[in-house]
């Protein structure tokens, strides 16, 4: 992968700040420029949504590297390749599951022991999707199916994340939702620059367009895009990947495409 890229690739992950400061000579995190506050004193989400309710959405996982992730089976998190390094034993990463406040006392913290990564990311044909195991099933908490066909891959869909409400900014404790409309492949490639390289078999865009301001943002990476499927009830079609910063103009969010890889995660999770 070139060096843009990869560098575009970490702007959804709470993770990429760091590395990327240490691989192009940027400023710290802490030490960056941040936006200004907003003079009415709203607070933005996911940017440009709301919070959720507690329990609106419980199948969303925090994950201690900095990413989101969406809960596949009980024992199974579904995230971006992007978020884990290799296929492999992995017992440091923590899923918070079952709040909206990450510093609730009724979170339930899992730790991982397996870590399966796409073997097709990074590649020609995409892929940025990996499969987190848990140390024990997850219990009173409802997974979040994936779509298997490309019937649900457009209209109008729901983000939600814990990731910067502003780009450049901190982190949430609380989670924030948000609703994005489907960008065609052909539009989403228009736009130029890194989206010239957008890979329409295995990737999907969802974005205002032409006004921006609603979007995921940094450590938002892996989180589910989702909407309701003919029998009204949440299906999975996305895994947030990538894009130009966070809310811009004719900037569209990139995500994986669930259906297309929907066959080889199914495959890959029996055998976790």
């Amino acid at each position: 992968m070139d060096a843009k890229r990869w560098f575009t690739l970490l702007k959804k992950s709470a993770i990429g700040a760091v590395a990327a400061a240490t691989m192009f000579g940027l400023a710290s995190p802490a030490l960056a420029a941040q936006p200004p506050a907003d003079p009415s004193g709203a607070q933005p989400s996911v940017v440009g949504g709301s919070r959720a309710a507690q329990g609106e959405f419980p199948w969303m996982v925090r994950l201690s590297m900095g990413c989101g992730g969406a809960l596949y089976t009980n024992q199974i998190v579904l995230t971006a390749a992007h978020c884990v390094t290799r296929t492999g034993a992995n017992t440091s990463i923590t899923a918070t599951l079952g709040v909206i406040d990450l510093q609730s006392s009724s979170a339930k913290k899992v730790k991982s022991t397996y870590v399966y990564r796409s073997p097709t990311y990074d590649t020609a044909t995409g892929g940025d999707w990996a499969l987190i195991k848990l140390a024990s099933p997850v219990t009173g908490i409802a997974t979040l199916p994936i779509a298997s066909t490309a019937t649900y891959n457009t209209g109008t869909f729901t983000v939600a994340g814990w990731g910067a409400a502003t780009e450049g900014g901190a982190q949430q404790r609380y989670l924030l939702k948000a609703q994005v409309p489907f960008v065609s492949d052909a539009t989403c490639q228009a736009q130029g620059g890194i989206y010239s390289d957008m890979i329409p078999s295995a990737e999907i865009c969802a974005g205002n367009l032409t006004a921006g301001g609603v979007d995921t943002c940094q450590g938002d990476s892996g989180g589910p895009m989702f909407r309701r499927d003919n029998n009204n009830a949440w299906i999975q079609v996305g895994i947030v990947s990538y894009g130009e910063g966070c809310a811009r103009p004719h900037a569209p969010g990139v995500y994986t495409e669930v259906s297309a890889v929907a066959s080889k995660i199914a495959s890959a999770a029996s055998g976790l």
